[in-house]
């Protein structure tokens, strides 16, 4: 049975030994593959391999969907440290192993309709550039599905966002994994990566919007962002989606220095960003098409207290009606109430 390799799926057995196209060997037949087995195939530019059929069936449970999800994005994650290495080591990257990585993900998610779940699947307690990277570009992808673009703008925006942070190789170790507050001098530095960013992809792929992505995502419609103090009209519009996906996935992760913030808290203070700094329409996107996913979620309160939410609230979405046992809390009601945290 032949195989596209961004088609292996973890437990799939290699039925013959595997070689490059110079004829170096690979993989032994036999090989069970997992994530660090499909990487190894990916940089080695292997396209098809031969694997055992597979059985309906695998160890006696039908695979879980969740399970198979949070597989492919692992290893996505690790796909993209390999186009990190590529373009910290040469300054470009090769595109076919961008989009070999991307478009079977993306495919894969356009029958994923509950996008607060997929959110939920993204946390992590050691986000990097690498799954921030992958973060990024997903949710670009929805956002711009959201906003009514062909598939075609979908892919183009969302390869943007999965390569917007791609200038951070080329940013020297000790400052990209720096824990404290950074210098001046180091700030500055850290700032160059949109710049460096531009440099790999011009130099890797025939796309300049790509490129401008890259350059521009840190960019404020109010002229406050970096590092060209663009505004609002001067900002590509697939820009525009791309840094909501930033910031949004950006003040989901945990930081060192501050406890983490819920979903629901984030989206809020995006919303509260889309009046001047963030687009607007591409805000009101997210948090119009995220808000009804909260529905039958289950929640915890700033209380303690554990819910459901049941129904959202047209005067102010970020007060749900949320069922506590057997009672109702009111949170447009009982403002000292708010949602702090969201489970699958």
């Amino acid at each position: 049975m032949k195989v596209h390799v961004t088609d292996l799926k973890h437990g799939d057995c290699l039925l013959t030994d595997t070689f490059n196209s110079v004829g170096l060997h690979v993989l032994p037949k036999g090989t069970v593959v997992q994530s660090e087995e499909i990487t190894i195939l990916i940089r080695h530019k292997i396209d098809y391999v031969d694997i055992e059929p597979r059985s309906m069936q695998q160890g006696g449970q039908v695979n879980n969907l969740g399970q198979d999800l949070k597989a492919n994005l692992d290893l996505t994650i690790q796909n993209y440290e390999a186009i990190f290495l590529e373009a910290l080591a040469k300054g470009s990257f090769t595109q076919s192993m961008v989009d070999n990585t991307l478009q079977p993900l993306l495919e894969s998610l356009d029958e994923q309709k509950d996008v607060v779940s997929l959110l939920l699947l993204f946390e992590r307690d050691d986000v990097d550039t690498y799954n921030h990277s992958l973060q990024v570009g997903l949710l670009s992808y929805y956002i711009a599905s959201w906003m009514g673009h062909s598939k075609a703008e979908r892919y183009e925006i969302s390869r943007a966002g999965y390569l917007h942070d791609i200038g951070k190789s080329q940013v020297p170790a000790g400052i990209l994994h720096h824990t404290g507050a950074l210098t001046p001098s180091q700030e500055e530095e850290l700032k160059r990566h949109t710049t460096y960013g531009y440099e790999i992809i011009r130099e890797s792929m025939k796309d300049e919007t790509t490129a401008l992505v890259a350059l521009q995502h840190h960019e404020f419609e109010d002229g406050s962002g970096y590092p060209g103090k663009l505004h609002k009209n001067d900002i590509h519009p697939y820009t525009r989606i791309v840094s909501v996906a930033n910031t949004y996935m950006g003040m989901t992760a945990a930081r060192a220095n501050q406890p983490k913030q819920g979903l629901v808290t984030v989206l809020r203070k995006v919303h509260e960003l889309g009046f001047g700094k963030l687009n607007g329409k591409a805000v009101q996107a997210l948090t119009g098409h995220l808000l009804p996913n909260f529905v039958g979620k289950t929640v915890q309160l700033s209380n303690g207290e554990m819910g459901t939410i049941v129904m959202n609230n047209p005067l102010d979405m970020f007060k749900p009606l949320v069922k506590v046992d057997e009672t109702f809390r009111d949170l447009s009601k009982e403002r000292n109430l708010s949602v702090e945290e969201v489970f699958i």
